[in-house]
């Protein structure tokens, strides 16, 4: 009885294998699948009768459709064969005896004779294993990181060690699809219905990649802000998301070897927060206020510190007090800024000297240089 069984299902799935099958991209994929089985179109509108076809068994003569953005990897007995990277339309060919069809031009006794002897053998069912496989070429989007407590690294800006917890996400690309697969897809992903998704958070595949990532947070920022390219300035971090997507490509390559080992590259990131510590902050603050009163903007801001002195003293103390300003003036030279001099001492010379600078920059009146020129001769 049981040989009657397994030559009744070795002829009837000889049968059904015959029709080509046209194969396409499942519906209701995520925007951030990466890897899926190829599924067949067995009816469309009400059409077709190719229903009872083997799961695992692709006729010759078959359509696969490839569509913009995927390549196409084909596996036989589980091993991949070929892979097309270029979208159109693409027929199935194979030398092995379950693929044989009469409507590929196979011939018909030798088929049927060949696939009932040899799936007889296996109890009724095919003895191969064919698939394909669609992989994404895309940017694939909403890869997150974050940092629960601080991570901290040396600023070449700063000179001296920062921390800071961030969050943000990543633009991931598969970069080599067949590396990817050898040495990084679970086996349980390469089945029909099954969706490989970096987002998925039942993938233990994506959480490694995340846990990865976040190791290599510290290491990038590091990278960046050392880089005198980029200024050696963290605030640019999140104005340049090809630049950091670029550091912390290079920190993940050097820590776990992605793109060599696992076909795997980020692309391009967006850094939703930095939130620095105390210290930092305070930090921070320091070097912004020294920026603000660097170079000429730092000449301006003492000019007009110096000028309103000189006006609340000529205001409450008259010409003695406009004398002990033109020395704090003095002090830091005036007309060049930022150029010490001596300190004008009880030299009566140098007082009236001081007195006709000022006269002439126009920060004291004639009236004012005169009473100082009588105070300082004793007049």
């Amino acid at each position: 009885m049981g040989l009657v069984q397994a030559a009744k299902g070795a002829i009837g799935g000889v049968l059904a294998d015959q029709w080509k099958d046209f194969f396409t991209v499942p519906d209701g994929l995520p925007a951030t699948a990466a890897l899926f089985a190829a599924v067949p179109r067995g009816t469309n509108a009400g059409r077709g009768s190719n229903t009872s076809a083997s799961s695992n068994i692709i006729s010759n003569g078959s359509k696969i459709v490839v569509p913009e953005g995927y390549g196409l990897l084909l596996f036989q007995d589980g091993a991949i064969t070929g892979f097309v990277a270029e979208p159109g339309g693409y027929e199935w060919r194979s030398d092995d005896p379950n693929s044989q069809s009469i409507f590929a031009g196979d011939g018909l006794v030798s088929t049927f004779i060949r696939q009932s002897w040899e799936r007889f053998k296996f109890g009724g069912q095919p003895g191969a294993q064919q698939a394909a496989f669609f992989v994404s070429l895309k940017e694939l989007p909403d890869n997150r990181f974050g940092t629960q407590s601080e991570i901290y690294w040396d600023d070449g800006f700063l000179n001296t060690q920062v921390g800071a917890v961030t969050r943000g996400t990543y633009t991931l690309k598969i970069v080599d699809p067949i590396l990817f697969v050898k040495n990084f897809v679970p086996a349980s992903y390469l089945r029909p219905g099954q969706v490989f998704d970096f987002t998925d958070l039942d993938n233990a595949a994506a959480s490694q990649l995340f846990n990865e990532v976040v190791g290599s947070l510290a290491p990038a920022f590091s990278l960046y802000t050392n880089d005198p390219a980029k200024g050696n300035r963290i605030t640019r971090i999140q104005q340049d998301s090809v630049g950091f997507a670029r550091s912390l490509s290079d920190a993940v390559e050097q820590a776990y070897q992605w793109k060599s080992d696992r076909g795997l590259a980020i692309v391009k990131t967006a850094i939703v927060s930095i939130e620095y510590d105390a210290n930092t902050r305070e930090l921070l603050k320091t070097v912004q206020r020294a920026d603000a009163l660097s170079g000429a903007r730092g000449n301006s801001n003492l000019q007009a510190s110096v000028a309103q002195g000189i006006q609340s003293a000529g205001e409450n103390g008259g010409a003695a007090g406009l004398v002990g300003v033109g020395m704090a003036s003095g002090m830091f030279g005036v007309g060049g800024m930022q150029q010490p001099v001596a300190a004008v001492a009880d030299d009566p010379v140098a007082k009236l000297k001081k007195a006709k600078e000022m006269l002439d920059l126009g920060l004291i009146t004639q009236a004012d240089y005169d009473a100082l020129k009588a105070k300082a001769l004793g007049l």
